[in-house]
């Protein structure tokens, strides 16, 4: 990573946008470590979400800049994400779960009016049974999003970043802003 003093201004504003993104209740945004070996520059958040006092899913995004381009970024920044969340093993038998956890960050990109483009990325299930010495709770269910997107507008970064939290909430179960789950509801109303 270059001095402090060397960065540029359009990796700066970019990361002052990064810090200006409030995210939902349930969300719990920090900085985090970036990587130093992927560009020149970097910067990068954690996310947590908490649902009921349980940690249900966590994520990283990273942002990337490289003054010079990358040809494979169609630019000079580049955001880098991981996401991860505990799903119930019911949901995880679905054919089409891979699509649905891929369009949970197109779609908040979209609702965000965050312009990407050279969009990529992998949507991985994992389910996992224990046996033995190592036997637990019933079998368990990840689903695990990786991606990377160039910025179109890379003035618009705190777009991308508040898309990202939505991905992540999405990827967490909760339902969107402003909704109650049925669920919760429901457990609420018998107390």
């Amino acid at each position: 990573m270059a001095p402090e003093t060397a960065k540029p201004e359009l990796f700066s504003r970019a990361v002052a946008q990064f810090s200006g993104v409030t995210a939902r209740p349930e969300i719990a945004l920090e900085e985090a470590p970036a990587p130093s070996k992927l560009a020149p520059f970097a910067h990068a958040i954690g996310g947590t979400v908490s649902r009921d006092g349980d940690e249900v899913a966590t994520g990283r995004l990273i942002l990337l800049h490289d003054p010079a381009g990358h040809e494979a970024w169609e630019g000079t920044l580049r955001l880098v994400t991981y996401v991860t969340a505990e799903l119930e093993s019911e949901i995880a038998g679905d054919p089409l779960l891979s699509q649905v956890g891929w369009s949970w960050l197109v779609d908040a990109l979209d609702a965000n009016d965050a312009g990407y483009r050279a969009i990529g990325g992998t949507v991985t299930l994992t389910v996992s049974t224990r046996y033995g010495d190592l036997a637990g709770p019933p079998t368990v269910a990840d689903l695990e999003i990786r991606a990377s997107w160039t910025p179109v507008d890379p003035e618009a970064i705190d777009a991308h970043v508040r898309a990202w939290c939505a991905a992540l909430a999405s990827t967490a179960g909760l339902p969107p802003p402003g909704v109650t789950a049925l669920s919760t509801r429901a457990s609420h109303a018998g107390a």
